[in-house]
């Protein structure tokens, strides 16, 4: 018996040497990090809830340099929050391969623009680029303009107490990019649109259940698990949903052809622009197809892409900008009387035009960006071995870019916490350094549409406060952030709107 017991423990501390010794693991393990356990090294320090998972990672970054590590064999993980670490991986095509924790979301997005890399990744991002040319977003600003009409309208019915931003805000930018981007209306409140809506949370949680887990991270051992089936129902929701999207708008081509654009630029030499220019991102997609660049299969991934990035993200920095406004009158008031000047007693829709005169409401959207990024981290595959904050890494490691933990830095933005939206005017901006603030990303691999998105924000502020005054009711002080693809609070996020006239 005691032969068996010692060949056990030889047998574990062997099993032990070889999973947290090796060569990787001992440069990994000179990075700061949570405390090691025997053979399943950070392993037990990461299953934790969504709400402690969250608060581990901002209490690390406090504690660290600059950087901190995880190591669950065979993963390893650092995670970097300086903007000189940040500029290195980012800011050129060296390291631009996503990480493997995206892979987590490949059976939902396959090889869309998120997710794809090398000459895949570039073809497609210079097809879909002329869907965001500054002549086809003024014309995507009427459809946004009659959504934000439609809001307000939601709003007046349900005035005086306190709305959930979340459901609320979500119907709107799914509306918005299923008009603009797809090119097709979506019957609000139907039973399809909310199951998406659901289907997209649901996805997100179990994102998360693989996250924190090493036996549900792994596909072989994922797919014999409970959560497995109920993974494969969400996804058969989401891509029946964008399918019917296509459908609707292939059929609609096929009998009444595409509007063109006569606005845009003729000199154009993308191959859109050759015959007809084109309004939708669906349209490009479509011509595309047709001149087989891109096959079913690729016009699906980007659909699904751009149906959850170009709507689940801009929902939730509009979610927290209504709730940072609320509990700041004062800046409510400025954002106001600026809107006061350019509109005056007239109560004529926003156009482009006037957005680039609403410049305080800009900085304030900025502020609340740095505050609550919708994406508050990204990460990428290091294919290289580099030095981070004076660690090297090894070749093979994650890296998670923390842009909640970047925005915060006392160092970056004094008093990080307080709401200020004056940190963005022009001479308090200069010397900051070029990677301290990017809520759209950076780089090669920054957010393809966020132009649509800040305009998007601008015209549904701009309109909502028009109407109405914000006041508080969930607190900065209330907010639980919970680990999702997207910064969300654990709770409601609640703002009454009490009309101004």
């Amino acid at each position: 018996m005691l032969f068996y017991l010692v060949g056990i423990v030889v047998f574990l501390c062997a099993l032990h040497l070889l999973m947290n010794y090796n060569e990787k693991a001992r440069m990994i393990r000179k990075i700061p990090g949570p405390k090691d356990s025997f053979i399943l090294g950070n392993g037990p320090a990461l299953m934790l809830s969504p709400v402690e998972i969250i608060n581990l990672g901002r209490k690390l970054a406090k504690e660290s340099p600059g950087i901190y590590r995880m190591w669950v064999f065979p993963l390893g993980a650092v995670n970097i929050y300086t903007p000189d670490d940040i500029e290195l991986i980012v800011s050129g095509m060296k390291y631009h391969e996503k990480s493997g924790i995206y892979n987590l979301l490949a059976p939902w997005l396959r090889e869309g623009l998120l997710l794809s890399k090398g000459a895949k990744w570039q073809e497609r991002r210079k097809i879909l680029t002329p869907a965001f040319h500054f002549n086809i977003l003024r014309q995507f600003s009427e459809i946004i303009e009659e959504n934000g009409k439609r809001l307000v309208k939601r709003l007046k019915s349900e005035a005086g107490r306190p709305l959930d931003l979340v459901p609320l805000i979500s119907e709107y930018t799914l509306n918005i990019i299923c008009e603009t981007a797809m090119g097709t209306q979506l019957n609000d409140g139907s039973a399809s649109t909310k199951s998406y809506k659901d289907a997209i949370y649901g996805l997100g949680n179990i994102f998360y259940q693989r996250f924190i887990n090493v036996f549900l991270f792994l596909d072989f051992t994922f797919q014999f698990s409970q959560l497995s089936k109920v993974h494969d129902k969400y996804l058969d929701l989401v891509h029946g949903f964008t399918k019917s999207v296509i459908k609707e708008r292939k059929e609609y081509i096929d009998k009444y052809g595409v509007k063109v654009d006569e606005s845009a630029d003729a000199n154009d030499d993308s191959f859109v622009y050759k015959k007809k220019k084109k309004t939708a991102m669906l349209d490009l997609l479509i011509s595309a197809q047709k001149e087989n660049l891109i096959d079913e299969v690729g016009l699906q991934e980007e659909v699904d892409t751009f149906m959850f990035e170009g709507h689940d993200t801009t929902a939730t920095g509009l979610t927290f900008c209504f709730m940072i406004l609320a509990n700041h009158k004062e800046v409510q008031d400025k954002i106001v009387a600026e809107l006061n000047e350019i509109f005056g007693d007239s109560d004529r829709p926003v156009d482009m035009d006037d957005l680039p005169k609403m410049k305080y409401l800009e900085r304030a959207i900025k502020e609340s960006l740095r505050l609550y990024p919708p994406v508050p981290f990204i990460s990428r595959s290091l294919n290289n071995k580099v030095t981070l904050s004076n660690y090297e890494v090894p070749a093979g490691t994650f890296c998670h870019i923390h842009i909640y933990d970047l925005h915060r830095r006392p160092e970056l933005f004094k008093n990080p916490d307080q709401f200020d939206p004056d940190r963005f005017l022009p001479e308090n901006s200069v010397g900051r350094h070029p990677y301290a603030y990017i809520p759209f990303s950076a780089g090669p691999r920054n957010c393809i549409g966020q132009k649509f998105a800040m305009m998007e924000m601008k015209l549904a502020v701009a309109e909502v406060l028009r109407e109405f005054e914000l006041q508080p009711v969930t607190r900065p002080e209330d907010i639980e952030i919970t680990a999702d693809m997207v910064l969300r609070n654990k709770g409601p996020v609640e703002v009454t709107f009490v009309p101004r006239h």
